[in-house]
C-alpha cells in the first residue's frame, strides 16, 4: 500500500469512528478531533491545530464539520478533504435518517436520556482537558491571557460569537501594531455577510427547493446550534409553513443527541418532508458550503500566518475560540453534572484520560452503558 492510500484509510477510519461516538456538538468534537490527530497519532502540532480551528470560526458552516475536512486536507491533500468530512458526515446521516424513519412511522423520538446521562460529563472532561493542552499553546502573553478572558466575558454577556472572535482578533492586532511588532499597511480584511434573501412565496416542497434552501443555509450561517434553530424556524414555519413548531423542535432535539455534526438537523427534516430523497437532498444542501470554503481558506491558512498582521489576528482568534469552548462547556457542565454519580463519571474519566491516556471515544460509549446501568439500578 502506498503512503497515500494508507493516508486515506487511515483518515477514513478516525473520521467514521468520531462520526458515530462524537456526542457533545461542535466544542466536543472539537476535543474529541484534538486528542486522535494531535496527542495520539501526531498527524500535526498543537500551534497548526489552533491554526485551523481559528479559521474555521471565520467562514459560514458547521465549525468542527470544517476542521474535519480541514484536517484531512492537511493529512493528504485534496482526496483527504473529501474523505475526512464525508467519513464525519456520513455515520451522523444514518443515525439521524434511521431516527427519522422511526418518528414518521411512529410519531414519537425514542427515549435515549439514560444513554445521555452518563454520556454528557464524561464529554465535559474531555472538553476541558483539550481546553487545558490548547490554552498552554494559544495564551503565549498577558495580552492574550486578557483578550481570552474579555471573549469570556463578553459571550457569557451575550455578545454574538463571531462579533467576539473578530474582536479577540483585532484587539491582538492593534497590541502587536503598538508593540511594533506588525507595520500598519492598507488593506481590507473579507468578511462573510450573515444575511440571506428572503423568498416572496412560498414554493412546494420538492426537492430543488429543499436543496437550495438548505445550500443557502449552509452558506451563511454562523454560530451554533440555537442559531440554527432560529434560522430553520423564520423560513419552514412561520414563512413557508413545511413544518410545525413541535417537528422543528423534534429536529432540533435529534440534530443535538445524536453523535456527529449538529446539522444533520437537515437530515432529519429532509425525510420529514420529502423521505430518503429529502434526507439526503438536505444533507448535501446544507454541507456542501462547508468543503467549499475549507478548499478556498485552506490553503491561505499558511500564508497568513506568515503574515505578522494576520498572524496576530489569528492569534486573537484562536483565543477568542478557546473562550468560546470554556463558556460553553461550563454552561453544558452545569446540565451534564447534576449528582454525585455524574460527577464521579466526570472525575473518572478526567483521571483516566490524563494518567492512562485511554481513547475518548471508548469513554464515550462506557459513559453511555454507565448511564444506563445507574438508571436501571
Amino acid at each position: 500500500m502506498d503512503d497515500r492510500g494508507r493516508r486515506l484509510r487511515e483518515i477514513a477510519w478516525v473520521f467514521l469512528r468520531l462520526g458515530t461516538t462524537a456526542f457533545g456538538g461542535p466544542a466536543a468534537h472539537i476535543a474529541l478531533m484534538e486528542d486522535e490527530v494531535v496527542r495520539r497519532r501526531k498527524w500535526l502540532p498543537r500551534e497548526k491545530f489552533l491554526d485551523l480551528l481559528g479559521a474555521t470560526n471565520l467562514i459560514p458552516g458547521p465549525n468542527s464539520t470544517e476542521l474535519a475536512i480541514h484536517l484531512g486536507y492537511q493529512r493528504a491533500g485534496w482526496l483527504g478533504l473529501v474523505v475526512a468530512g464525508a467519513s464525519f458526515i456520513v455515520p451522523a446521516m444514518v443515525i439521524v435518517g434511521a431516527l427519522a424513519w422511526l418518528y414518521v412511522r411512529f410519531g414519537k423520538l425514542p427515549q435515549a436520556d439514560a444513554i445521555l446521562y452518563g454520556i454528557k460529563p464524561v464529554v465535559i472532561a474531555i472538553v476541558l482537558q483539550a481546553i487545558v493542552g490548547l490554552l498552554r499553546i494559544a495564551v503565549r502573553s498577558i495580552s492574550l491571557a486578557i483578550v481570552g478572558l474579555l471573549g469570556a466575558a463578553l459571550l457569557a454577556a451575550g455578545v454574538h460569537e463571531l462579533v467576539v472572535l473578530l474582536v479577540a482578533g483585532l484587539i491582538t492586532l492593534a497590541v502587536e501594531t503598538v508593540r511594533g511588532n506588525v507595520r500598519p499597511r492598507a488593506g481590507a480584511i473579507a468578511l462573510f455577510s450573515t444575511g440571506s434573501a428572503a423568498a416572496t412565496a412560498a414554493p412546494a416542497v420538492g426537492l430543488v427547493p429543499l436543496f437550495l434552501f438548505f445550500l443557502k443555509v449552509g452558506a451563511v450561517l454562523f454560530g451554533s446550534g440555537y442559531v440554527l434553530l432560529a434560522f430553520l424556524r423564520a423560513d419552514l414555519v412561520q414563512r413557508w409553513g413545511w413544518l410545525t413548531e413541535r417537528q422543528l423542535l423534534d429536529a432540533v432535539a435529534v440534530g443535538q443527541v445524536t453523535p456527529g455534526p449538529v446539522f444533520t438537523t437537515a437530515t432529519f427534516i429532509g425525510y420529514v418532508l420529502a423521505g430518503f430523497s429529502g434526507a439526503l437532498v438536505a444533507t448535501l444542501g446544507i454541507f456542501l458550503p462547508a468543503f467549499l470554503f475549507v478548499a478556498i481558506s485552506g490553503p491561505l491558512v499558511p500564508r497568513l500566518r506568515a503574515s505578522p498582521a494576520f498572524g496576530a489576528i489569528l492569534d486573537g482568534v484562536n483565543v477568542g475560540s478557546l473562550a468560546l469552548m470554556s463558556v460553553v462547556t461550563f454552561q453544558l457542565g452545569r446540565a451534564a453534572i447534576v449528582d454525585l454519580a455524574t460527577t464521579g463519571l466526570a472525575a473518572a474519566s478526567a483521571l483516566l484520560l490524563l494518567r492512562l491516556r485511554v481513547n475518548s471515544a471508548w469513554l464515550v460509549l462506557g459513559g453511555g452503558l454507565a448511564g444506563l446501568v445507574l438508571r436501571l439500578l
